[in-house]
């Protein structure tokens, strides 16, 4: 490409036009990872504060994302949260990748653990569990609709906790000590059943990502098991693999 330092445009957004037209005309199609930023930067002949204002621009349009330790790719146009590469909550994935959202909480209430639910998180016979519906919103609609349960007699007061505005993981992290260490996921494609098509307002019998997940502590210790419906027309779940 070609900058001119004569242009009334900064030279950010120079770039910025330039990586716009070769993403939006295929010539970097969806997952392209970008050269590293030193010598994207050389090649361009700017410095990589300039290059860095130039990508910020294009992830806050949602052409790009950044991947820690990755690098810099083009996206396939609709969300791709990595929760399929690491122990982040939905939510923190979103809100890291600059997504705006919002989250509505159906209901948080007591109940007690559903003996599926019981065994999978080890807790004895009769333990309270805390069950949190909720319903992640971008701009676009409905994202995900989760059902969380939590061992409610390793957070006492729980119940009471604002998750409209706090993350799951950083309430059992910061207000009861509990680390998220490790977790176990499991995908598979299913129909939307009524209450989930009703929640992300699609119609009954359209396909989602089902995400079906335990939660461990540092050590050992199940403490959080959900059930989770991805609106798969909004959102892609994508993988960055080493071999």
């Amino acid at each position: 490409m070609r900058i001119s330092r004569d242009a009334p445009e900064p030279l950010h957004a120079q770039i910025a036009a330039s990586f716009r037209e070769d993403i939006l005309n295929g010539r970097w199609p969806a997952h392209y990872k970008l050269p590293p930023e030193p010598a994207l930067a050389e090649q361009l002949g700017v410095s990589r504060g300039t290059l860095r204002k130039a990508l910020a621009v294009l992830i806050e349009e949602g052409l790009l994302v950044q991947t820690r330790g990755r690098g810099t790719f083009v996206t396939a146009g609709v969300l791709e949260p990595q929760i399929a590469q690491r122990l982040h909550s939905l939510s923190e994935d979103f809100r890291a990748q600059g997504y705006a959202l919002e989250v509505q909480v159906v209901s948080a209430r007591l109940e007690g653990l559903q003996m599926t639910v019981q065994a999978l998180l080890g807790a004895p016979p009769g333990t309270p569990g805390l069950r949190l519906v909720r319903v992640f919103r971008g701009p676009q609609g409905p994202l995900a609709y989760l059902v969380n349960w939590v061992r409610a007699d390793l957070c006492p007061g729980i119940e009471d906790v604002d998750f409209e505005r706090n993350s799951l993981f950083d309430v059992l992290e910061k207000s009861y000590r509990l680390p998220v260490a490790e977790g176990r996921r499991t995908f598979s494609a299913e129909l939307a059943r009524e209450d989930v098509a009703e929640a992300l307002e699609i119609s009954t019998g359209s396909p989602v990502l089902y995400l079906e997940q335990v939660t461990y502590t540092r050590d050992g210790q199940a403490v959080e098991y959900s059930d989770v419906w991805i609106n798969s027309t909004a959102v892609k779940v994508t993988s960055l693999l080493t071999r």
